[in-house]
Order: C-alpha cells, then structure tokens, then sequence
C-alpha cells in the first residue's frame, strides 16, 4: 500500500480552513460573554443657582450737579467809599444786624462819619469779596450770607425725561466725600420752561443734611426715583433666556424617574422693568424657586444638571 501524500498546496488549505473555524467560534464565544450593548451615557451640566426673592424694585433717573444754600443774600453798603475795616471772615456765622464791614465816604478836604454794613439775615459768611482799601459804590457786594442750614442740590434734566420728574419725588444722594453714606432729599421745584440751547430743565432738590456734614459747593450724585414697585418677584437678568421669540427661565428640580437625579425645567416667563441687571418678573415664575443663573444657555427643558452653588438671594438693596 502506497503511503498518502498531501502536497503543501493542500496542507496550507487544510490549515487555513482549520484556522477559519476556530477564530469564528472565538468570536461567538467573545460576544456571548459580552451580552446586550450598554446603554449610551447622559450628559449633565454644572450650573449656578439662587433663589427667586420676593421684594422691592425701583427705577431711578441718575443725574449730577453742585450742592448750593437753599438761600443766598448779599450784603451791600448805604455809602460809596473806602472800605476801612472788615468784622468778619468766611465761614463765621453771623445774626442779622451784625456787623459786616466799615466804609469810609471821606474826601480830600471832607471828613464823614463811616458808614457800617450790616447783614441783613443770620447765617454762614460764604463769600467776602471785600478786601481793605477797596473804593466800592451801592451795587457792589460786601459779602454773601447763605441762611440758616438749608441745602439744594441743583440738576439739569434732558429734555426727553420731562415727563418722569413730578414734585415730592424721593431721591437718594451720594458724595465723594462721605464715601458708602447716602442722603435723602426730594424733588421741590421744577423749572417752567426748557432751556433752548442745551435742551434741559433746571430740576432743585432739597437736601436732608443730618450733622451738617454737607457744604455748599460740593459735588453730588443723585438718583431721582421715578418707578417704585413693592412684593413682585425679582432675579438677576442674567438668568434669562431668549429663543425664537420667547423668554424663559430654567429652574433646578428634582427629577421624577430617579430622584438621586437634578433636572432643569423650562418656564416661560414676562419680564417687567430692568434696573442694574435686576429684573422683575410679572409672570411665570413664583418665589423661592431655585432658578439656574450661570450655565443654563445650553440647556434643554429636562436636561441633567449638577447644582455647583448656590448664590445668596437679592436683597431690596439690589
């Protein structure tokens, strides 16, 4: 009996057909170990929140000016001469009837009896424009005299606020000088007419000046509050989103098929006015609802969310 030979030609095609079974049971047996394809991983988002507040909102007009004495006198001589002698000094405090200042109405050859100045309402020396020596006449000031402690704040209002400036309107007051301090004051009169070549009104606030830390002459900034709206929910405009035409917010709440989980939900809401970035909310939204104010422009009505801080609420100082 002849012995079997298989030429390599067939021994290489036995081996690959060998080779071919065993990797596709492999393969069988890998993707039974496997099992079903896990599910694919859902998104979450960092965010900051702060709850929605309850309280005050108010908006105001900001204008500047120059603090001045609520009333100003000048004083003036009965005689025209030399003024020989002056009683007093910027700042004093003077009563009616004081002194102010001699003048003398001599002339070569003439002697007369000096005439005296005197003040003709109590108050604060604010200005002295007498100097000794000065030959002065009737119309020429001695001094001025601003009475007693009363202080107006004078602004110039743009033509197109006119109809937001009424008396009695409240106003807050700050200065340079008395840094984090505010004062009060209020709208007192307001000019009849409107001045043709800056297009403002002339706007006189009184000033509340407690401890007479104010001066005439200093510079101030005012807040003329012309909206005040009390218990309406409020919230940075910063948490605001604008999409096709709708405003909405996304409050964090927790979500309903698994509570270890935090959603964002979706609420459409109406704005009311803007102040400082604080807005008024009208409707849509209730407070001490935890609205999502940082991160919250990616996100979709149901997303996952990770509350990263809380943000202290708005307080009626905002």
């Amino acid at each position: 009996m002849k012995p079997l030979i298989i030429k390599p030609f067939f021994l290489l095609l036995i081996m690959g057909t060998v080779l071919t079974i065993t990797g596709c049971d492999r393969i069988g047996t890998d993707k039974a170990k496997a099992g079903p394809a896990d599910a694919p991983e859902v998104p979450i988002f960092a965010v900051n929140t702060m709850l929605a507040v309850q309280g005050q909102i108010q908006d105001y007009l900001a204008l500047s000016g120059d603090i001045v004495s609520g009333t100003t006198v000048d004083t003036f001589s009965d005689v025209a001469g030399k003024i020989s002698r002056i009683y007093v000094s910027i700042g004093q405090r003077v009563s009616r009837n004081q002194a102010i200042a001699e003048v003398d109405p001599s002339r070569p050859g003439m002697d007369y009896i000096p005439g005296v100045a005197r003040a003709p309402i109590a108050g604060t020396i604010v200005a002295l424009p007498a100097q000794m020596g000065m030959t002065i006449s009737q119309s020429v000031p001695l001094a001025r005299i601003s009475g007693g402690s009363a202080l107006e704040l004078r602004v110039y209002v743009a033509e197109r606020f006119i109809s937001k400036i009424v008396l009695r309107q409240p106003c807050e007051i700050t200065l340079d000088a008395y840094p984090g301090e505010s004062f009060r004051g209020s709208v007192t009169e307001i000019s009849p007419v409107v001045d043709p070549a800056s297009r403002t009104m002339e706007v006189k606030i009184n000033v509340e000046n407690r401890n007479a830390q104010l001066k005439p002459g200093m510079f101030a900034k005012v807040k003329i509050i012309t909206e005040r709206k009390n218990n309406i929910v409020k919230l940075p405009a910063s948490a605001l989103v604008q999409r096709f035409g709708e405003t909405y917010v996304f409050t964090a709440e927790t979500d309903p098929t698994d509570p270890a989980f935090r959603i964002a939900r979706r609420k459409v809401v109406v704005q009311g006015i803007l102040v400082d970035g604080v807005v008024e909310i009208q409707e849509g939204l209730a407070s001490n609802e935890e609205v999502i104010i940082r991160g919250q422009t990616l996100l979709e009505d149901g997303a996952r969310i990770n509350v990263i801080d809380r943000v202290a609420p708005l307080s009626d100082a905002n």
